[in-house]
């Protein structure tokens, strides 16, 4: 097919040649776009231009939510397959974390604490891990406690999440003036809508009302702006904070 009398061939290459220009491609792949109109192209496509769209790594995404769909039970199987034949402490981990993911917080907590005893002991994700395992079955005190030695061990080690993750827990062990404290130095320090957003939701569960109007305010903005892919990324956090919305006066 021809459009103004130019093959929709060269029209592809012309396509594929200012994508290479803009980003920065060596020269040559232009000679070949245009000595090899529909070969170079399709060469262009597969070598360079789909590898750096969205497109892989969303069929790679849509691959895996597949897979976890069909066989939700496959990486905890071949998780606990790969600890059992060679019990290192990089499988301990995974399996740990794939015993979080299937929801049996209480065996990955299990799991990660004795991935702590021994030579591994100062090994921090570890110890998040711990941590986030803990929480998730309300052992919220041995969250606290990890996520303490993690701070002192190393400031800087996923310092937003491990605020974050130290103010739930410090909530879930009561201690809400403390857990107030660390909600409002997370959102201080790291303005982030994560941080916002889960202190909006504990203000609104212990009655601070002016902080989570407050909070809603510099929030509904953003929420506004995301588009659909962002909603969807954000969509569990988004449906807590919506409950949280609805509770809050005035």
């Amino acid at each position: 097919m021809a459009i103004f009398g130019i093959g929709l061939h060269v029209l592809v290459a012309l396509f594929f040649a200012i994508h290479a220009i803009r980003n920065g491609q060596q020269l040559f792949w232009l000679l070949i776009l245009f000595s090899f109109p529909l070969l170079g192209s399709v060469v262009y496509f597969f070598a360079i231009y789909l590898p750096g769209s969205g497109w892989q790594h969303g069929a790679r995404k849509v691959a895996k939510v597949a897979v976890k769909t069909l066989d939700p039970s496959r990486e905890l199987r071949e998780a606990r397959a790969a600890f059992d034949y060679t019990p290192t402490a990089q499988n301990q981990m995974r399996l740990a974390a794939a015993q979080l993911q299937a929801g049996d917080a209480a065996e990955a907590a299990n799991t990660y604490e004795a991935g702590l005893q021994g030579p591994f002991a100062g090994d921090l994700e570890i110890r998040f891990g711990a941590a986030r395992a803990n929480f998730a079955c309300a052992r919220s005190g041995a969250a606290v406690a990890h996520l303490q030695q993690i701070r002192q061990a190393d400031a800087n080690f996923r310092a937003e999440q491990v605020s974050l993750l130290l103010a739930q827990a410090l909530a879930g062990a009561g201690r809400q003036a403390e857990a107030k404290a660390e909600f409002e130095f997370a959102v201080a320090r790291f303005g982030s809508f994560a941080a916002r957003a889960e202190c909006v939701i504990w203000a609104v569960a212990n009655g601070e009302q002016t902080l989570a109007a407050r909070l809603r305010t510099e929030l509904l903005p953003t929420i506004e702006r995301w588009n659909r892919h962002t909603r969807d990324i954000n969509q569990e956090l988004l449906r807590r904070l919506d409950a949280a919305f609805g509770q809050i006066r005035g």
